[in-house]
């Protein structure tokens, strides 16, 4: 009898991309907890408010690209103040160095607007459908009246919330008010498109995308290992503490049946937005918000146990059993310190640069038109164009004079001349020496320009005047 041959078994199919489980975070109340809330009220009070801020006739924080001047209350910056940009982004680099050197994801956990507007999201939908028990079941119901109407409450909100942020963040680069008086119909097209893409992105990270944006979107992610060692403060499951696991009653001797802290509630995972197990060690996915702690130490109370089974701790720590005055002493390491005094040494700088900084700021431009020419005999006269900046918000008046020749005068321009605040003005200028007066060529001048009433503001800039060979 021949041999039938075996059928091959059939492929195993493998995805690519792991299918998303929904995650519905469980509310958490505690210290952490509050601390969230409290960041969330700061950061939104001052997203919002700052806006409506009215300084000298004007939005106190307003970054009017098409004039190209940044106003932040009683400060204008302008293109040629391109260093404060500079020096802000080391700062901002240099405080994340810091703080992730310390704790880890304290930004991300606490004050990242996906954070934020993911927890505004959630008290929202929290609201109006309920816990999390309450959200599994409503979502596996069928669709009804009642599933159909607290959706259309949640989002109609989600929307409203989202409206109003893209609108708010437009209102930071155009005049806030007008904006508001011309949303009815008379909104520019720009303004528009930004309102409506900021308010979409709101509306879909927050909204659903939430943790996606954490572990796979934001790049912070994947680089915080870099920036952690072993003693950065880190929230940690103590290993030694809470295993083995199980279940057991509130008066149960868990001990004699060889049982750890750990009761298994699994509230550490419910709680997490990312929908981590901290029990797993540290992960990526972890974005350091505590709410893991929070819901740890609230099963400790019931339980009567301390707290402290899931808390920040550094590796060597837990590793060494260090009490918490050494464990903050090695926190307060070298690396830190370096961050620190570098931190403290540029904002240092910044501030006193602001402080001392002129309102005056004039560029020299020679007419290339006509470098030199003698307008009467023994008269040689050189043409330039000066651009004033009066930089501050008060109205002056400048006068132009010039030095470096003998002889030199300032000819053909009306003096003093007056400028609003915060304004720029091109002045064409001739200068006019005796022939007589410097060596064919160039020679080596300076421009003094001086607000009336008002000696210590002036400049002088340096250019050159041409003598005919």
């Amino acid at each position: 009898m021949p041999v039938q041959p075996v059928p091959p078994a059939p492929e195993a199919e493998t995805g690519l991309y792991e299918i998303r489980k929904k995650i519905y975070p469980r509310a958490v109340s505690g210290w952490f907890a509050n601390w969230s809330w409290s960041m969330v009220f700061l950061t939104q009070i001052l997203f919002y408010g700052l806006p409506w801020l009215a300084w000298n006739d004007r939005q106190a924080v307003l970054f009017d690209i098409a004039a190209r001047k940044f106003y932040i209350f009683g400060i204008v910056f302008w293109p040629q103040d391109v260093i404060y940009l500079t020096l802000l982004l080391i700062i901002a680099a240099l405080s994340l160095f810091l703080f992730t050197a310390m704790a880890g994801r304290l930004w991300c956990g606490y004050a990242c607007p996906q954070t934020v507007y993911t927890q505004i999201f959630l008290w929202v939908e929290r609201r109006i459908e309920g816990d999390r028990n309450a959200r599994i079941v409503l979502d596996r119901q069928p669709m009804s009246a009642v599933k159909l109407g607290k959706k259309t409450a949640k989002h109609g909100i989600w929307i409203a919330i989202s409206l109003w942020t893209g609108i708010t963040f437009v209102g930071y680069f155009t005049p806030f008010r007008p904006l508001l008086a011309a949303i009815p119909g008379n909104l520019g097209g720009w303004e528009t498109f930004w309102v409506l893409f900021y308010g979409l992105a709101t509306y879909g990270n927050a909204g659903y995308l939430r943790e996606q944006v954490c572990k796979y979107m934001c790049p912070y992610a994947r680089f915080q290992s870099v920036m952690f060692d072993r003693d950065t403060l880190v929230i940690t499951y103590d290993t030694s503490r809470g295993e083995p696991r199980g279940a057991r009653s509130r008066k149960a001797d868990y001990k004699a049946a060889g049982l750890g802290d750990c009761v298994d509630c699994s509230i550490c995972v419910q709680v997490c937005p990312t929908g981590i197990d901290i029990r797993k060690g540290l992960q990526y996915e972890c974005i350091g918000c505590a709410a893991c702690i929070d819901g740890c130490n609230q099963v400790m109370d019931k339980m009567g146990y301390p707290h402290g089974l899931i808390r920040y701790t550094t590796e060597n720590a837990l590793a060494g059993g260090y009490d918490k005055a050494t464990m903050w002493k090695r926190v307060f390491r070298a690396r830190t310190l370096v961050y620190m005094g570098m931190l403290a040494t540029i904002v240092a700088a910044v501030a006193v640069s602001l402080y001392l900084r002129d309102e005056l700021k004039v560029d020299v431009i020679r007419d290339r038109a006509s470098l030199a020419r003698e307008t009467v005999p023994g008269v040689i006269e050189n043409v330039y164009r000066l651009q004033i900046m009066n930089t501050g918000e008060s109205p002056r008046r400048f006068s132009i004079s010039a030095d470096g020749v003998p002889g030199i005068k300032v000819v053909g321009v009306e003096q003093p001349i007056a400028m609003t605040g915060a304004s720029t003005l091109t002045v064409p200028v001739r200068l006019q020496a005796p022939v007589e007066a410097g060596k064919p060529g160039a020679n080596r001048i300076e421009f003094i320009i001086e607000a009336a009433g008002d000696a210590n503001l002036v400049r002088r800039e340096k250019s050159t005047f041409l003598f005919p060979r």
